[in-house]
């Protein structure tokens, strides 16, 4: 029984590192990367859409980000898409396909791409804070349930304490390494 209540909840820590690691992808490291532009949404004929449903996104060059919408009628939808979507991007077209040049990161831009980064590991480790009191919670029921013993429950709150740790150390590691990404020139 425990078994099983920490497969489900290592599962559920997994893929909130998963979802760390895709989040992270859009953060900026000076770096064209069509990644940058996953969490881009365009307001297309009234519905957000993601801008990779939209266009095709690729890198040519190291500093260059090439977009080219499927519709080209939807250039201007797009185009204020990557405006307001928090990147300090700014595309230009020519008609058919949207240019965004990535600039080099100044100092003061790298430490706000930084503080991003740190807030995205908090919700992270907050997710995660959570599954475990979600774990905790499903524990004490079956223990008030008599489906398992005190010392179950006992060594059930360890497995999962260690498991948390774990992953929180997974966490703070990719966190730790997209800074040093962000704030290498």
């Amino acid at each position: 029984m425990i078994k099983d209540i920490l497969q489900e909840t290592e599962d559920r820590m997994g893929k909130t590192i998963e979802s760390l690691e895709t989040d992270l992808k859009s953060v900026r490291t000076g770096r064209a990367a069509p990644a940058l532009l996953d969490r881009v949404l365009v307001d297309y004929y009234g519905v957000p859409t993601p801008l990779n449903k939209l266009a095709v996104i690729s890198a040519p060059e190291p500093q260059l980000l090439v977009v080219r919408p499927y519709d080209p009628s939807s250039i201007p939808a797009l185009e204020k898409g990557i405006l307001t979507g928090e990147l300090g991007l700014n595309p230009s077209n020519d008609g058919r396909v949207i240019r965004i040049p990535i600039p080099r990161l100044t100092e003061e831009r790298r430490r706000e791409l930084v503080k991003v980064v740190k807030r995205r590991i908090e919700e992270a480790k907050v997710s995660l804070r959570n599954i475990r009191r979600d774990t905790l919670e499903s524990m004490r029921e079956f223990e008030d349930e008599k489906l398992i013993s005190e010392d179950d429950m006992k060594r059930g709150q360890d497995e999962l304490q260690k498991l948390t740790d774990r992953y929180t150390g997974t966490i703070e590691e990719i966190g730790a390494h997209k800074e040093q990404e962000i704030m290498e020139i």
